[in-house]
C-alpha cells in the first residue's frame, strides 16, 4: 500500500516544486539545474561505487561480513537511479544518500529491523575436493594445427 501511495505521491511532489521553482527562477533556469544535477550525481555515483565495490572486495579477501557493503552499493545505485529522475525531490533524495553518514545511519536503521543470515566461512576439508565418480559423457574433436589458438593450452586441450 505504501509503494502506491508513493507512487502517486512522488510525482506530484515533482510537479508542485516544478512549477514553483520554475516560477521564481524561470523555466530554462528550472531545466539546467536538473541536468547538472543529473550529470553531477552520475559522477559522484561512479566514485562512490567504485569505491564501495573495492570495500566489498574487501570485505570477501578479509572473510569479513559483506552486509554493510552490499548495503551501501544498493543505496548509491538507488542514488543514482533517483538522481536520473528528473525533479528536485528525487535529486535531494538521490544525493542524501550519497552521503555516508545517511547511508550508515539507514542501514543501522534497516539491520534494526531485518535478520540477517550469519556469514562464516566453511571449513576446508581436502576429502570434499576428492573427484566423484560420475561419468559425464561427451565428444570432441581434433582442431587442425591451422586453427589451434596461439594460447598456451588448457588442461581441457590435448597437445
Amino acid at each position: 500500500m505504501w509503494l502506491l501511495f508513493a507512487f502517486i505521491a512522488v510525482p506530484m511532489i515533482e510537479i508542485a516544486l516544478f512549477i514553483q521553482v520554475g516560477g521564481l527562477i524561470g523555466i530554462w533556469w528550472t531545466l539546467l539545474i536538473v541536468v547538472a544535477t543529473a550529470l553531477a550525481g552520475s559522477a559522484l555515483v561512479r566514485h562512490q561505487g567504485l569505491r564501495e565495490l573495492g570495500n566489498l572486495q574487501r570485505s570477501f579477501s578479509d572473510l569479513q561480513d559483506p552486509t554493510e557493503p552490499l548495503a551501501n552499493g544498493a543505496m548509491i545505485l538507488f542514488a543514482g537511479a533517483l538522481l536520473l529522475t528528473p525533479g528536485f525531490f528525487t535529486d535531494i533524495l538521490g544525493l542524501s544518500l550519497l552521503v555516508p553518514a545517511v547511508r550508515r545511519a539507514a542501514f543501522h536503521w534497516i539491520k534494526a529491523r531485518i535478520r540477517f543470515a550469519k556469514f562464516e566461512r566453511q571449513p576446508h576439508h581436502p576429502a570434499s575436493q576428492r573427484p566423484s565418480d560420475t561419468i559425464i559423457d561427451g565428444d570432441f574433436e581434433e582442431v587442425p594445427p591451422e586453427k589451434r589458438p596461439t594460447h598456451p593450452p588448457s588442461k581441457w586441450t590435448r597437445h
